[in-house]
């Protein structure tokens, strides 16, 4: 499996490289290090092109000095990884660097970090790559595939292709729950979710709820601490962008404790 991992000397960065390590790790995956050199715009800039460019310029340093550490940090880790170097646009630079990869390792949130706003990227990334994302809490030290992997379950297609996407970290779960979500909206009970992990030779268990309010239902199982990551889909009734990224996914993005595995 090919790992697209964001490399940026930003907060959130020492979780990226925790959860892909292990994620490298659990797959016998391969790190694709996506240093991204991020070209910000400044409306109403004083300074004309020449403030971008001086910002641009110290950005390009402080990654090089990034990639110095980081590439000591990766030969030890004994992992197989790559490293290409991009400039531009957060989201354009992963854009047009997913075909590389089986799976995208960003953070939930970019919290403290004025340009771009992580949960303004997650969407257009997942829909338009068609790649499952894990976004990781900016505060993650590890990931364990080997723990308890909680599925998000409403029967829609969004939850199944999450599901089906989410296999190959699946198998390497200790236990696998099934939340079967009704908002009002459940399309196939929880054990449509068992049968296809069935079918893959994996064991699961179905807790049911009836949930006005789906995205509540969520983080309260993912604050319990029996949660080791999260498989989602989308959940809700509008239109594509508005149900696989509005409200429910939304504020998991901004909220959800444990790493989300999120696909379309």
């Amino acid at each position: 499996m090919k790992i697209l991992l964001l490399i940026h000397d930003d907060a959130g960065q020492e979780a990226r490289l925790a959860v892909a390590f292990a994620l490298a790790r659990a797959l016998d995956g391969r790190l694709i290090c996506l240093d991204v050199a991020i070209m910000r715009v400044l409306p109403g800039d004083g300074f004309g092109a020449d403030g971008g460019l001086i910002l641009y310029q110290d950005e390009c340093a402080r990654e090089a000095a990034n990639r110095a550490v980081l590439e000591k940090r990766l030969a030890e880790q004994g992992l197989s990884w790559e490293w290409i170097e991009v400039g531009g646009s957060l989201e354009r630079c992963l854009a047009e660097a997913a075909d590389r990869c089986d799976l995208i390792v960003v953070n939930r949130t970019l919290d403290g970090f004025a340009f771009p706003d992580m949960r303004g990227v997650a969407g257009p990334l997942i829909l338009g790559t068609g790649k499952p994302l894990l976004a990781v809490p900016p505060e993650a030290r590890r990931f364990r595939a080997d723990g308890a992997a909680l599925v998000a379950w409403n029967g829609s297609r969004a939850a199944e292709a999450a599901l089906r996407s989410a296999l190959p970290l699946l198998r390497q779960a200790g236990t696998i729950t099934v939340l079967e979500i009704d908002d009002g909206s459940l399309k196939a009970p929880g054990e449509a979710a068992i049968d296809i992990l069935s079918a893959h030779g994996l064991r699961a268990t179905v807790i049911r709820e009836q949930a006005p309010d789906a995205a509540e239902a969520l983080l309260a199982r993912a604050r319990s601490g029996a949660h080791d990551y999260l498989v989602m889909g989308g959940f809700g009734h509008s239109r594509l962008r508005e149900t696989l990224f509005g409200g429910v996914t939304r504020r998991l993005l901004h909220e959800s404790p444990i790493p989300l595995f999120i696909a379309h």
